[in-house]
């Protein structure tokens, strides 16, 4: 949610956070940063039978580094396939639907979605629960503010992939007076500018710069401000709306500004050091990207011994030090201190409760108003 995700060379076409996040994030004592004081416990799962056979996962490109996947088959003697297809929440939700209306999974037995939507699938009965006697690893190393969502408050449904923000990525070169989402709107970067094509990430973003909470906007804050990002599109203001696919644009130097996930800047940054994430004036939008199983998985078991295998914070370091994104596991700052020391105190892996004092989770919108605000938002993407 690459797009959330690190690159190499080539770009391949990412729910609220739980309250103790709001708490941590904007003014906590401890951010949102790993805040483990010693090393992280680590536990082999007891499977009956133990994990074999063929998994599959769906994940959005790039999230992952380039040994992980083949270590755990090593481990575990499990033949994975591993797929980039999530390109953007609501797409991969109209892909699936049909197949897991129907009780199938495509052959996936896992895959990475947001918070919002985990929880939006779970209450269509899309998602299995998952059996935490595989998960040891999860249990004993997922961060204390991660524990107990909102969506999730036993954590039933759904584990933490990686944590991130949602602000701004400029070129520093094209966009050097770029700090606020309202300058994203300054005429002189007319068709320089793209947003995501995630509700709520783009428009909560446009609100607060207006001074707007996104926790208590009302609906009619929300048809405003998609109003707005209409008149912007017709004027030609803004490029595009993109789901993955924007860092393609940025390294291609076609924009120069872009709401865009934290960690994609320090991957683009592999071939341009002009180009940064930039924290929004008024703060960026926080959210989860999650592990599911979906109904009809075919290899659960294996897909719970992956969730335990990243969750051993040895196994979770080469994870964050690739796509640095917020890692959801404890033990990994310890492990930067000995093998990445120059990460250790990354804003974007370890944010502070200061970095992100200003900054909201993911809005909550359900029922009619969601009907409302997303069939405009469309209409927007759509023009």
């Amino acid at each position: 949610m690459t797009s959330k995700r690190r690159f190499r060379g080539l770009i391949v076409a990412g729910g609220t956070l739980a309250a103790a996040i709001v708490l941590a994030a904007c003014g906590g004592s401890g951010g949102i940063e790993n805040s483990s004081s010693g090393p992280a416990n680590v536990q082999t799962a007891k499977y009956t039978p133990p994990p074999s056979g063929d998994l599959t996962i769906s994940n959005w490109p790039l999230y992952i580094d380039k040994n992980t996947v083949s270590n755990f088959d090593k481990a575990t003697g499990v033949n994975t396939t591993y797929i980039e297809d999530v390109n953007d929440n609501q797409e991969f939700f109209a892909k699936m639907q049909p197949l897991l209306a129907k009780g199938q999974s495509g052959g996936r037995s896992m895959f990475v979605v947001t918070d919002w939507m985990a929880k939006k699938m779970y209450d269509f009965g899309y998602l299995q629960k998952i059996d935490k006697a595989g998960i040891p690893n999860v249990t004993a190393n997922l961060r204390d503010n991660l524990k107990h969502p909102s969506f999730d408050p036993n954590r039933d449904f759904s584990v933490p992939w990686q944590s991130g923000m949602t602000g701004l990525i400029v070129n520093s070169k094209l966009a050097p007076n770029v700090h606020s989402i309202n300058d994203l709107f300054d005429p002189q970067y007319k068709g320089k500018v793209e947003m995501l094509t995630e509700l709520r990430d783009t428009v909560p973003l446009v609100m607060k710069a207006d001074g707007i909470d996104p926790n208590t906007a009302t609906q009619q804050d929300w048809l405003d401000t998609i109003d707005k990002l209409k008149q912007a599109v017709a004027s030609g203001q803004i490029r595009r709306f993109t789901g993955n696919d924007y860092t393609r644009d940025m390294a291609n130097g076609d924009v120069s500004a872009i709401i865009g996930w934290s960690g994609d800047a320090v991957q683009l940054q592999a071939d341009n050091p002009d180009i940064q994430f930039r924290m929004p004036t008024q703060g960026c939008i926080l959210w989860s990207d999650n592990m599911v199983l979906p109904v009809g998985a075919p290899n659960t078991t294996a897909a719970e011994a992956f969730m335990n295998y990243v969750y051993d914070p040895h196994n979770q370091a080469p994870i964050a030090s690739y796509n640095s994104y917020v890692t959801p596991v404890d033990g990994v700052r310890e492990i930067f201190q000995k093998t990445n020391p120059d990460l250790v105190n990354d804003p974007l892996i370890f944010p502070t409760a200061d970095y992100t004092k200003n900054c909201s989770t993911q809005p909550n919108l359900s029922g009619q108003e969601e009907q409302t605000v997303t069939r405009a938002f469309e209409g927007v993407l759509n023009s």
